[in-house]
């Protein structure tokens, strides 16, 4: 059997060791990531197949989630890989992150706990650069209507968007509103300015008679839910 080297290409590799056989063959789940990973890559570099690059790039990086919040000055090191093939990767890691939040609005299911709002979001926004904001739409069963970002900023820049907000809950006859927004530092903390446009929703949401059951704050795999600490 021939062995596996930095100088031979994974074309030369027997049918069933290589990525895309083997994913064609076996089902996409028998791979490891370097090997998802290679498919992506499509070929290597000189000296490197594709799988070869593709476990330097894990080494470096370490997990795939990391690959999403590089800059282009993290890839200078892999000489001959370029801007498009370091966007594809970009692309379906990301891809990977809204899976979650597309099949929910799919699903539909009902939410019970501030922790079924994290399991929403903290795959797709644990990552981002910058502050988003999100809204749950429910139903009298808590059941979710709609999904959809708001706003991008910081919350005090996005004071505005508390009319657009109950415009689209009036519009999709919700019954109750969730809010999740992201700190890019990954500490989820509310700020003063969490605390007073919480405040904000949620008088705004009685007055229409919508409830804001509650309000989220994404950080690093962690989260602060205003209603489990008794803010709401």
């Amino acid at each position: 059997m021939m062995k596996k080297n930095d100088y031979i290409s994974i074309n030369n590799w027997p049918k069933d060791d290589r990525p895309r056989e083997k994913l064609l063959k076996y089902g996409e789940h028998t791979l490891n990531n370097s090997e998802l990973l290679a498919i992506l890559l499509r070929s290597g570099v000189k000296g490197q197949s594709a799988l070869d690059l593709a476990r330097a790039i894990l080494k470096k990086f370490k997990t795939l989630r990391d690959l999403s919040h590089t800059d282009s000055c993290d890839w200078k090191e892999f000489k001959g890989l370029g801007n498009a093939k370091i966007a594809q990767i970009k692309a379906a890691v990301e891809i990977g992150r809204r899976f979650i939040e597309e099949e929910t609005k799919e699903t539909k299911p009902k939410i019970t706990s501030s922790k079924d709002i994290a399991k929403i979001f903290i795959p797709r926004m644990r990552d981002l650069k910058k502050e988003i904001f999100k809204v749950l739409f429910l139903t009298s069963k808590n059941q979710i209507i709609d999904i959809l970002e708001m706003a991008e900023g910081t919350v005090n820049q996005a004071n505005p968007i508390i009319r657009d907000i109950f415009q689209k809950a009036l519009q999709n006859f919700a019954v109750s509103i969730i809010c999740a927004h992201n700190h890019p530092s990954g500490d989820p903390t509310p700020s003063t300015e969490d605390k007073e446009f919480t405040q904000q929703l949620t008088a705004a949401g009685k007055t229409l008679q919508i409830q804001m059951l509650d309000h989220i704050i994404i950080g690093n795999n962690t989260y602060f839910s205003f209603a489990d600490k008794g803010l709401i």
